[in-house]
């Protein structure tokens, strides 16, 4: 089960025009607003992933505007744990359970699940807010993970697990998110 004192989100790769071009696009980017909002309110840290930002340009606005606190981390290895900063980053917080959000679930969202599994991580991928330029390779992507240790969630399944109980002081901030 998931805890806020021992989880991360991981926030991979949402931009430019490959966003724009994800299958059910504009689900993918309410759920991601809902995710991190309700990350944001349970005070759980985020680490935010760009793949080759020059190139591919910065996280879509509608998304980097929920993560003004934090900088991203650029990368040009598909899978995150490649990237010095970003191993270096998750070992400072001393997380062990990884929630993992973004793009493309079959790429990057694969390769960094798979890698953090091996290495002994409890990682969590929010399926609802993760996304492909087809629908077959978004599945393909998921049951690699599952297969590879990694553990399914939804947004909504994510945050209610990290409550535990509707008498969590943040239950009532969280429904308003969710709703």
């Amino acid at each position: 089960m998931l805890s806020v004192k021992n989880t991360v989100l991981v926030l991979i790769d949402v931009q430019g025009k490959l966003a724009q071009v994800m299958h059910e696009k504009d689900a993918l980017l309410d759920n991601l607003r809902r995710l991190i909002s309700g990350i944001r309110i349970l005070e759980i840290p985020v680490v935010w992933m760009e793949q080759t930002p020059d190139k591919m340009g910065p996280t879509v606005p509608e998304i980097a505007e929920l993560l003004k606190e934090e900088t991203p981390v650029a990368k040009s290895s598909f899978g995150c744990c490649q990237e010095e900063k970003f191993m270096k980053r998750l070992k400072e917080l001393g997380r062990t359970q990884v929630l993992i959000a973004g793009i493309e679930t079959h790429v990057c969202v694969y390769q960094t699940a798979k890698v953090l599994a091996e290495r002994g991580y409890e990682v969590e991928v929010v399926a609802d807010c993760t996304s492909a330029r087809t629908p077959s390779n978004k599945a393909i992507g998921l049951d690699r993970m599952k297969t590879a240790g990694a553990h399914i969630t939804s947004v909504e399944m994510a945050l209610f697990e990290l409550l535990k109980t509707a008498e969590h002081p943040k239950f009532k901030d969280i429904l308003k998110v969710v709703k």
